[in-house]
């Protein structure tokens, strides 16, 4: 069975995380540079072999202070970690449209395991003839983990940032010629 590589179509994706703060409400943030490609053996995406890679610098939250912290030593140190990665190391099916994909996660120089859920929105042609798949991304990891400590402690109790991370993609990648 031939081997088909996909490349991500950025202008179709997204690449979210959301964050407690103040413990009261969430904070959305995104990352605008990225890319990933996917390898199948055939379109049978239960056999992908996925990578991914964000540019650290190119984090977005809407408020420029704080993404200027975010790239700051106390959380990405994006001029020393330039990217974070993920490496897909598994990928077990739930049934037909879901699976589980674990994956070596980098961030910081630390990687560790990280498990995210995968649904498949399904694969199709554009109007120019051109093979898309679709997928929604989630999971939720623990930034301490990787080295993201910073925080601050609030006067009435808790916390200024939670540690949990919720992770929310939506992709699209293109078969590759």
């Amino acid at each position: 069975m031939e081997t088909i590589k996909w490349a991500i179509d950025p202008s179709h994706s997204e690449i979210q995380f959301k964050v407690k703060h103040l413990m009261i409400t969430t904070v959305t943030g995104s990352f605008k540079e990225f890319k990933s490609e996917v390898e199948t053996k055939g379109e049978d995406f239960s056999t992908a072999r996925i990578s991914f890679e964000a540019n650290t610098a190119s984090i977005f939250t809407n408020a420029e202070q704080r993404d200027a912290h975010l790239r700051s030593a106390d959380f990405f140190d994006s001029e020393k970690f330039p990217v974070l990665t993920f490496n897909g190391t598994g990928l077990e099916k739930i049934d037909d449209e879901n699976y589980k994909l674990s994956g070596d996660l980098t961030i910081r120089g630390v990687t560790k395991t990280a498990v995210l859920d995968v649904e498949v929105g399904g694969v199709g042609k554009d109007p120019w003839g051109n093979t898309k798949a679709g997928f929604s991304i989630s999971g939720k990891i623990n930034r301490k983990d990787w080295g993201l400590n910073w925080n601050a402690a609030l006067e009435a109790g808790g916390v200024l940032v939670s540690d949990d991370v919720r992770i929310f993609c939506e992709v699209q990648y293109a078969k590759q010629a």
